[in-house]
């Protein structure tokens, strides 16, 4: 029997699923064992953003069975003013989690992401470490370019004769939702989840943020003083303009109220 569906709220252009991390956790499992086709995607402010300026990125986010609040921000707009029990569903706690609950039940994991330095068998290493029992079914290291049509048959099959229950996509987003998007219907697992750094940060080759920082909503400072080069559009002007669509929502009511609640 399918899990009963998670409530959601309306902020900027997406419907965002109001949960706490365990519940998560459990629906995804639950999920796994199924024989339905689902995905879960991971959305931050910046995640937010780049709905507004791709509509088509909404659309799959509306579309997945979880769009989970991976930021501070994002859960303060659900407590505050949707009112609804949740906390933040940060992506590498709910890939850590859901394996760690996964290994009891057996469930197949498979990878899709990591660069070429070794991140990967870093990640294996310390999962295998920490949970003897995890089975990794496969994993597969992108190149930093479009994939070819052979390419993207072989990824289908490698997937699917793993009989991986749970497909980890970690390519950062968009570029994770729309590869979701596309090999959703052609691959058998039951569950897909966009992640992120996830890999990265399991695998001990990206430094995270204090946990304090993150229950303050200060995990974007952490980040633009580590990666101040690569992030400072991000977070200097990005931030801003959160703050600003998000203020407009709440006297506009466009393109739904702020915080508007949905079974």
């Amino acid at each position: 029997m399918e899990p009963r569906a998670l409530p959601r709220f309306s902020l900027l252009d997406a419907r965002l699923t109001a949960a706490r991390i365990d519940d998560v956790v459990d629906r995804v499992v639950a999920l796994a064992q199924g024989n339905g086709k689902h995905y879960v995607c991971v959305f931050a402010v910046d995640s937010l953003l780049k709905c507004r300026d791709n509509p088509e990125l909404a659309e799959i986010a509306n579309a997945s069975d979880m769009t989970l609040c991976d930021g501070m921000p994002l859960v303060w707009v659900g407590r505050k003013i949707a009112k609804l029990d949740m906390n933040r569903c940060y992506g590498p706690d709910v890939m850590i989690k859901t394996i760690e609950r996964g290994c009891a039940k057996g469930l197949r994991h498979f990878f899709y992401g990591c660069d070429c330095n070794g991140t990967f068998d870093k990640l294996k290493t310390n999962l295998v470490s920490k949970f003897p029992d995890v089975i990794i079914a496969g994993n597969y290291v992108p190149p930093f370019r479009e994939l070819s049509p052979n390419e993207k048959s072989e990824i289908v099959r490698l997937i699917n004769d793993s009989k991986a229950d749970c497909v980890w996509v970690g390519i950062g987003t968009p570029r994770q939702d729309f590869w979701i998007r596309e090999f959703r219907p052609l691959v058998d697992a039951p569950v897909m989840l966009s992640v992120g750094a996830a890999f990265n940060f399991h695998a001990g080759t990206v430094r995270q943020a204090p946990r304090w920082m993150m229950r303050c909503g200060l995990e974007w400072l952490f980040r633009l003083m580590a990666e101040p080069r690569r992030l400072w559009r991000r977070y200097l002007i990005g931030n801003p303009r959160f703050l600003w669509l998000t203020a407009k929502q709440a006297v506009t009511k466009r393109p739904a109220p702020l915080g508007k609640v949905y079974d």
